[in-house]
């Protein structure tokens, strides 16, 4: 008789970059492949240990003398809409949201050049051709949605999410960069509360936040955020008690960061 013995994930470290969030930084990412029948099983436990999917590759910022980068997620059950995001829905309530398979179209990625070269001009997928954009939406190895918001006939928004045993994973969003009136990046957010509500899903996974960036500062206006910081997940509170400036011997070795990830069962 043949034995098949379950196969531990092998984890990584990429080459310091710099960062893309705080001048002057250099950034690293522990990671990990995401493949085989067990594969949502892996996303799903190691989502709620601050990773991130992208295609299918599992990863967490793991910088040298930096962890100012922390995950984020809402608690539905604990949020509740202020007054202007209320405004924000009442004026983009005539949008229509479709979700389908992901899979990428050239309307699509007209909308995500157009979103880039207006807000992520000098980012990191500046460059991305169709078939990259192709790649990014299409090659999940878990339950995946492409959520398309239409203003009539006019493709207007679009996210790509995961779909968690404990909630909607927001994995990559874009939208019109012209309808700065709708705040579409907002409404985007509010939308998928809605929907984790309807599925009594408690969780909505923003990825990363990190303190003293703007382009991440959206993120703390939701009531009911999360952060995983220091190995467990805490409510937000105030967004000005988070200190960018975080001692480099704070930071712990990779191999005890490692160690101290919980796998599924099976796996060790």
């Amino acid at each position: 008789m043949r034995h098949t013995l379950p196969v531990a994930p092998q984890f990584y470290v990429t080459a310091p970059q710099p960062c893309p969030y705080l001048e002057g930084r250099m950034e690293r990412k522990l990671f990990t492949a995401l493949q085989g029948e067990n594969a949502s099983d892996l996303n799903d436990k190691l989502s709620k240990q601050g990773f991130r999917r992208s295609q299918n590759v599992l990863y967490r910022p793991s910088c040298a003398d930096c962890s100012a980068c922390m995950s984020a997620r809402i608690d539905v059950a604990k949020f509740a809409p202020s007054r202007s995001q209320r405004r924000i829905e009442k004026r983009a309530a005539h949008l229509k949201r479709r979700a389908t398979s992901p899979w990428a179209t050239e309307e699509q990625y007209d909308l995500f050049r157009e979103y880039l070269d207006t807000r992520h001009a000098e980012g990191g997928m500046a460059d991305m051709d169709m078939f990259e954009f192709a790649a990014m939406v299409e090659e999940t190895p878990i339950r995946s949605r492409l959520f398309e918001y239409t203003d009539g006939d006019r493709l207007t928004a679009v996210c790509l999410t995961d779909i968690l045993d404990d909630g909607l994973s927001m994995v990559y969003s874009f939208f019109d960069p012209a309808q700065e009136k709708l705040s579409l990046g907002t409404y985007v957010i509010l939308d998928h509360i809605r929907v984790a509500q309807e599925l009594n899903l408690p969780y909505i996974y923003l990825g990363y936040w990190v303190p003293g960036s703007p382009k991440m500062g959206y993120k703390a206006n939701f009531k009911g955020v999360e952060v995983f910081r220091e190995g467990a997940w805490e409510a937000m509170g105030d967004p000005a008690r988070y200190d960018v400036d975080v001692h480099p011997l704070s930071t712990e070795p990779i191999a005890e960061q490692v160690a101290q990830i919980e796998l599924p069962p099976g796996r060790s």
